[in-house]
């Protein structure tokens, strides 16, 4: 299935059978309270139509009874005028009360089983969002993300039982309504019924207009999200450059878009509800007049039409908002089928069958003839051959954009290669498990991430089973024990998102220490040092010193300082290996690429 969530085509939207079934397994745990609320749906349909029916004898006994008819209970003679006067009211009441019980119980169970079934999808969503490859992360906005797997399990999950139960209560409430109408006439009873399906019969176009604007609100939503997140991440460089304009306009763009979309489907669905006041309307007239006649006649009492016309009204009620009902109803099952694709997106890069476990780095690393390109027909890295021993530092320089850091993404599989092969000890890294071979490298990146939570936590990440004593032996190679011991709650000190409590140089150096804890025989160091000052670049080069020692690193810089020991450089310019050799080898080449290179950066300094 396609990468891109903004493509999504929600393709089973109205096979609802097979929406269902795929929900069902996430259903099952909470079956028990699901089936106990649609049972309790049942009576409080059926109770809709005790007020009506009620009427009927309080209109014909008690308003116009003969107040001289008596009944007999418990040996006790009772005016029945006077019984029915005092029973009736209180009886309603006490309906009232019951229906109000149920009415409770069936909206806790309601909000506790959706609950549990959307947490119970989001679980199951989030852990296949975690086996993603970087492509699905390059190629999606965070707000369609957030949209898609936050948003979408709310609405699918949460709303169905609602739905399911709210169309039990509706179901048992008409028939409920239909016995009374047919208790007190079944000649209006046709007449009414007729009316009513004849004003729900245009509710069968409504479908596909609204799995198309839901779509497109879908991705206007979640263009928003991103709009709130880049504001959010973006904020120094929003206020550095005064783009506050510019964001207010994009937002006001997607708020205007999002209005388009929701009048949009109002003008394609909500023509259906006032066709079906004015179709209800005339069921009641027609009502009104012949019932007239049948009182007339003598063929009807007046507490039979009382009882029959308030039926009527509620078994009208949920027919005149039904509209609104099925775009409710069908926007639920559309995000449904937006949440079972998400199920169908399977990482395009996995762990072969019978894979290979890898233990560490014997010999050596090569490229042989690596093509690779993100996008059809756009090559980055072009015909690549390059061997690397066990123990070697290689230094990668180049342009900018060249292919540098692709070259490394490559190692651990984050992208997979077009052509060629990538092999570890002579073995294609394809043939390995995606656990091991991750397992045997470690990154420091110019940006490092810190998740949430303290120091010592995103220390940990490296190997959460490390003892203290391996903790605090990192943290003095990675240069971070006078940092520990200046916070006030030391390793605990909560770091907070992104880790922007820290400065870039004590960032690099927790990122340093996760690495050294991960002990890993292949290190890369991809621009670790490039935006950092002069005094936090010495002291993270000596963190730098301490993880790559006895290692196999490979070095992505801009800055040639920071390569003074490689063992070798490449130099690679727009995807190709354009020299190879060392320092000195590569100064000697008459119009180099690494001599402009190191003249650029040093011609005040040197003369080659």
């Amino acid at each position: 299935m396609d990468y891109k969530l903004q493509k999504t085509s929600s393709k089973d939207a109205f096979n609802y059978k097979y929406l269902l079934g795929k929900l069902f397994p996430y259903i099952k745990p909470v079956l028990p309270r699901a089936i106990t609320n649609l049972i309790i749906a049942v009576p409080l349909g059926l109770l809709d139509g005790v007020v009506a029916f009620s009427l009927k004898p309080y209109l014909d006994y008690v308003v116009n009874g003969n107040p001289e008819h008596t009944w007999t209970v418990l040996g006790y003679t009772i005016p029945s005028q006077a019984f029915l006067a005092a029973v009736i009211p209180f009886g309603i009441v006490a309906f009232a009360l019951f229906q109000g019980i149920l009415k409770y119980a069936s909206n806790y169970l309601t909000d506790w089983t959706g609950q549990k079934i959307s947490l119970s999808l989001k679980k199951d969503l989030f852990k296949k969002l975690t086996t993603m490859d970087p492509q699905f992360f390059d190629i999606n906005s965070s707000g369609i993300v957030l949209t898609r797997y936050l948003t979408d399990p709310d609405t699918a999950s949460k709303n169905i039982i609602d739905m399911l139960k709210n169309f039990i209560a509706t179901f048992f409430g008409l028939i409920g309504l239909v016995a009374v109408l047919l208790y007190n006439s079944w000649k209006l009873a046709i007449i009414g019924v007729t009316i009513m399906a004849i004003a729900i019969t245009p509710v069968t176009l409504i479908r596909k207009r609204i799995k198309k604007v839901s779509n497109a609100t879908m991705v206007v939503g979640g263009n928003m999200t991103t709009n709130f997140n880049e504001t959010f991440s973006g904020n120094k460089i929003m206020t550095a450059y005064n783009l506050q304009k510019d964001q207010n306009e994009k937002f006001d763009k997607q708020i205007d878009e999002q209005f388009h979309l929701a009048m949009s489907l109002t003008k394609r669905v909500g023509w259906m509800s006032p066709i079906m006041y004015f179709v209800c309307s005339i069921g009641i007239a027609l009502v009104m007049a012949y019932g007239n006649h049948l009182i007339l006649s003598g063929q009807m009492t007046a507490g039979s039409f009382a009882s029959f016309v308030t039926s009527l009204l509620l078994l009208y009620k949920p027919t005149k908002t039904l509209g609104n009902t099925l775009t409710n109803l069908q926007s639920v099952f559309v995000a449904m089928s937006r949440v079972f694709e998400l199920f169908d997106i399977n990482p395009q890069i996995q762990s072969p069958e019978n894979a290979k476990t890898l233990n560490g780095l014997n010999s050596s690393i090569d490229f042989e003839n690596v093509n690779f390109e993100y996008e059809a027909d756009t090559p980055v890295i072009k015909n690549l051959n390059l061997h690397i021993n066990k123990g070697e530092t290689i230094a990668l320089v180049g342009n900018s954009g060249g292919g540098k850091s692709t070259v490394v993404s490559l190692l651990p599989r984050f992208y997979d290669i077009k052509s060629g092969s990538i092999k570890f000890d002579g073995t294609d890294i394809r043939e390995f498990s995606l656990g091991s071979l991750r397992d045997n490298i470690s990154f420091v990146f110019q940006d490092n991430f810190l998740f949430s939570g303290t120091i010592k936590d995103n220390i940990l990440m490296g190997n959460e089973n490390a003892t203290d004593e391996q903790v605090q032996k990192v943290i003095e190679m990675a240069h971070l024990d006078e940092l520990a011991k200046s916070l006030e709650d030391g390793l605990d000190t909560y770091v907070g998102e992104r880790g922007t409590t820290l400065s870039g140089g004590q960032r690099q150096r927790v990122a340093i220490a996760r690495a050294m804890l991960k002990d890993t025989p292949i290190v890369v160091l991809d621009e670790a040092t490039s935006a950092l000052d002069n005094n936090s670049e010495a002291v993270v080069q000596k963190a730098l010193d301490n993880l790559i020692q006895n290692k196999t690193v490979f070095i992505i810089a801009h800055r040639l300082s920071t390569i003074q020991n490689a063992d070798r450089i490449a130099v690679i310019n727009d995807g190709e290996l354009v020299e190879l050799g060392t320092r000195d080898e590569l100064l000697q080449i008459e119009n180099g690429k690494f001599k402009y290179l190191y003249k650029m950066q040093f011609k005040s300094k040197v003369n080659v």
